[in-house]
């Protein structure tokens, strides 16, 4: 029986969606440095290189595809090279996320399906893709990277609340369904994390203030602190785990 303590991916095949930059790219690094090869999802192919050059530095296989998760034939067709290159998926992070900020009263109907489309239908039609190739083989490992905000109300995040709690929420959907072929599937939900899609944000005094009265631990999160926790949920060290959310949000969600 395999050591259900171990936290190595050594030959596992990962897919990570949005992996370019940011929360992505720590998660696609973080599983190479575990061991396992990587299909770099990236909605723009040409974008990834630098991961791609990373992860081979460190021994592994890269495969960049090129995959915008509004799409459902990148979608795919992503998927099926993923699958073909490497003959299995074994491990599949669900990392594209996008939520413009606006008051509820000023959202715009462009905005309003652009997030879904990516938050939800991206999330839920990649999952469905690779696990019928996890179906097929009777295993695999889905993560979702959901966020605080499907548990606390934020302002002006109105849009982007209702998908991250869906996602909480479809998580333990699938996790149902798919046990029975010994599929797992759980989230991981961050906090504010030092990104380039947060820069614009955090870099303002006044905001970064506000979040980090709400952090008891004081200080806004990196990537890689994300990615850690995926890497565990990935590992047959969280073999009984299915169905859940992890927070990553430095306590924000305990008051």
């Amino acid at each position: 029986m395999r050591d259900k303590t171990r936290f190595s991916l050594e030959g596992q095949v990962a897919l990570v969606t949005a992996a370019s930059k940011g929360i992505g790219e720590a998660c696609a690094l973080a599983l190479a440095r575990a061991g396992a090869d990587i299909i770099v999802g990236l909605h723009d192919k040409e974008s990834g290189a630098g991961v791609v050059r990373r992860i081979r530095r460190m021994g592994r296989q890269a495969l960049p595809v090129q995959m915008d998760v509004t799409r459902m034939a990148e979608i795919e067709a992503a998927v099926r090279e993923g699958a073909r290159h490497f003959r299995r998926i074994d491990i599949l992070v669900n990392n594209a996320g996008i939520g413009a900020p606006a008051r509820a009263e000023k959202v715009t109907e462009r905005d309003f399906d652009a997030t879904l489309a990516v938050n939800l239908k991206g999330t839920f039609f990649t999952a469905q893709a690779v696990a019928r190739i996890m179906i097929r083989q009777r295993r695999g490992k889905i993560i979702n990277i959901g966020s605080q905000a499907g548990a606390v109300a934020l302002p002006t995040e109105s849009v982007y609340c209702m998908t991250k709690a869906a996602i909480a929420h479809l998580t333990k959907c699938l996790a149902l369904e798919w046990a029975r072929y010994n599929i797992s599937v759980n989230a991981v939900a961050p906090t504010f994390i030092k990104t380039p899609g947060t820069r614009k944000w955090l870099g303002d005094p006044a905001f970064r203030a506000s979040v980090l009265k709400r952090i008891p631990l004081g200080r806004i999160g990196l990537p890689a602190e994300v990615a850690a926790p995926v890497v565990f949920l990935a590992s047959p060290a969280a073999s009984l785990i299915t169905g859940a959310t992890l927070m990553v949000d430095g306590g924000w969600t305990l008051q």
